[in-house]
């Protein structure tokens, strides 16, 4: 329409100007400029149309998303049963692999050829709870604000799942050769609990994945590495008495004191020794006590006391090397003094979670993946993914997700429309180089 308004117009002023042959060049310089305005304005518009409509569809499939209240002490088979039916209409079969209780559920999907494996889009179901967090608006209904979506999960990750399921019937289109495959797991909040049970199903197919991105929030930058983590659980079972005859009993909270100070001595040689590697954040392996519960009354020694403690450690650094160093410790000093006042006195040590180091492994990978998402260099973060679990099996697995890992498990998490949108040319991009 504006086009056809600033012909007429500069048709009428080449009619008034053409007895002056000045005036009429003039006009045809004016006509040519604004064409080229109209053609300009126009493909912008059209531009904008597109990026738009596709993030419209992503947002509505983020409302959706979010709408489930998938905390990782809920069942996610709602959220699973929806995402299961949209891939129906679609003629693509989804095969659920349940926890033992069947209240929860791993999804995997193959979209194109299905007897050879392709690439692997992956992202957890599972969010964070909002107990004691101070929200303006209800966290599991999406609120626009300007150029932001708030709403729990809306950066860590159910956007870059909902950018994935609302591309479906551009891939579908494709007719992929070399397919796209869906990973949806679930407790990857609790310690990537939830996919271990997907990886055992997958790992000797032929059509295991042959890549993998996961799509935590980093900015749509690729991140090749992260720390590993493991927690654990000790609890220490001494023998109660009255304070007064303190040397009668066996406190299990000094013993835990003791303990825990050991491992702040690791912290500390961390920190100001290392091995450093300056691309994470901070450079070196931490050492981090989360919880600690004993004692009834200050006048009864405390029987028992409990504690919770993590290594979150670079690549190249051995966690068992602490551990062992621990051990020892407890097995020549803690455990002698105690028993020797309380032979059934005891340290018992539960394992919460293991999350492998990732690493890497493909190169060429690393390289796709900046293409994809117009990116150059690469990144190293201390927050941990199920890249190193899906590395483990053989799939060699980058992060790379719409979002920024600080908006998330916080109240009024959001994240940026324009992250959305940048997600969606990376798949744009992923399913012209697949084409």
């Amino acid at each position: 329409m504006l086009r056809v308004v600033l012909e007429l117009e500069a048709f009428n002023l080449v009619n008034i100007s053409f007895a002056n042959n000045l005036q009429s060049i003039r006009a045809v310089r004016i006509i040519v400029i604004c064409y080229t305005v109209a053609i300009e304005f126009t493909g912008q518009l059209q531009e904008y149309k597109r990026e738009m409509t596709a993030a419209t569809s992503s947002i509505e499939m983020i409302t959706d998303l979010v709408g489930f209240d998938t905390t990782s002490r809920n069942s996610n088979l709602e959220l699973i049963e929806f995402v299961k039916g949209y891939l129906e209409q679609f003629g693509i079969a989804s095969e659920l692999v349940f926890d033992d209780e069947r209240r929860k559920a791993n999804l995997f999907a193959t979209i194109g050829a299905t007897d050879r494996g392709g690439v692997a889009l992956s992202g957890h179901t599972d969010v964070v709870p909002v107990d004691g967090q101070k929200w303006d608006t209800d966290p599991y209904e999406i609120n626009r604000t300007d150029d932001r979506l708030f709403g729990r999960g809306t950066c860590d990750m159910k956007s870059f799942i909902a950018v994935c399921l609302a591309k479906v019937p551009q891939i579908v289109e494709k007719n992929l050769e070399t397919p796209i495959h869906f990973a949806f797991s679930y407790d990857e909040e609790i310690g990537c609990v939830g996919v271990r049970t997907l990886l055992r199903e997958l790992e000797q197919r032929p059509n295991k994945p042959r890549l993998c991105v996961i799509g935590e929030p980093t900015g749509m930058r690729v991140v090749r590495a992260h720390k590993g983590k493991i927690s654990r659980r000790c609890t220490i079972h001494g023998l109660e008495a009255h304070s007064g005859l303190a040397h009668i009993g066996v406190n299990a909270v000094e013993a835990v004191a003791e303990i825990i100070a050991f491992l702040k001595g690791f912290a500390r040689m961390f920190r100001d020794e290392g091995p450093f590697d300056y691309e994470f954040d901070p450079p070196y392996t931490t050492v981090h006590t989360g919880t600690v519960k004993g004692g009834t009354a200050l006048n009864i020694v405390p029987k028992l006391c409990t504690f919770e403690t993590e290594i979150r450690h670079l690549p190249n650094d051995d966690p068992d090397l602490i551990w062992n160093q621990l051990h020892e410790f407890i097995d020549n000093e803690i455990l002698p003094e105690m028993q020797a006042v309380y032979p059934e006195a005891s340290i018992v040590w539960e394992e919460i979670s293991i999350i492998p180091a990732l690493s890497t492994s493909d190169k060429k990978l690393i390289q796709m993946t900046q293409e994809l998402s117009n990116t150059t260099g690469t990144g190293c973060v201390s927050f941990g993914t199920e890249g190193g679990l899906f590395e483990d099996i053989g799939i060699p697995s980058v992060v790379c997700g719409p979002g920024y890992i600080d908006q998330a498990h916080k109240p009024n998490e959001y994240i940026d429309i324009s992250q959305i949108q940048k997600c969606e040319q990376f798949v744009d991009n992923l399913l012209d180089r697949l084409n």
